[in-house]
């Protein structure tokens, strides 16, 4: 007779006890494991993207003189990523471009999307706002970016913002050339 043919129903029972916590551990190890592993790959992916955000920012303030002067709009002076907070509520903008009496805030995208769009004309409402020091100022929008889903470009032209298209080392403002920007 076999040893395994003495092996009563509450040792059976006993056994797939075992088995089922050991597999219940198993599967804890393996959930541990896709939460660490998520957990790094989105600290990856956020150094990344910050890094190519930085990139198509600098190529874009590079321009961002010549190409409104283009379009009328003497500028004096750039800054980037410019921060505050408001009442408890923070904001950042990622380029601003002025003068003594116009003020051009940019938002940055690599890959630009309508809702984008809707978040930056939210941000543009408060600009004067948030900003007080460009209160006086006449204010426009724009944005700029690598490549446009959807349609963005023009939704953001029908939107009164100046869309800057940035492409290999340099960047350019693609609005029809009779554009008015709209005032904020």
């Amino acid at each position: 007779m076999a040893e395994h043919d003495n092996i009563s129903w509450e040792e059976i029972k006993a056994l797939f006890a075992e088995t089922d916590r050991k597999f219940q551990e198993t599967d804890r190890k393996f959930q541990e494991t896709d939460r660490k592993l998520d957990k790094r790959f989105n600290e990856l992916y956020g150094l990344f993207s910050s890094q190519w955000g930085r990139l198509v920012e600098s190529l874009v303030e590079g321009d961002l003189v010549h190409i409104l002067q283009e379009r009328g709009i003497e500028v004096e002076q750039t800054a980037r990523r410019v921060k505050g907070s408001h009442k408890g509520k923070s904001y950042e903008f990622d380029i601003i471009a002025r003068n003594g009496t116009e003020v051009v805030a940019v938002e940055v995208k690599t890959t630009l999307k309508p809702k984008h769009i809707y978040e930056f004309l939210d941000k543009m409402d408060s600009f004067k706002t948030w900003v007080e020091e460009y209160a006086p100022n006449t204010v426009y929008g724009a944005v700029a970016f690598l490549q446009a889903d959807a349609g963005a470009e023009q939704m953001a032209e029908n939107k009164g913002l100046f869309v800057i298209r940035a492409t290999g080392d340099s960047a350019a403002i693609v609005n029809k050339a009779d554009f008015v920007p709209r005032e904020f």
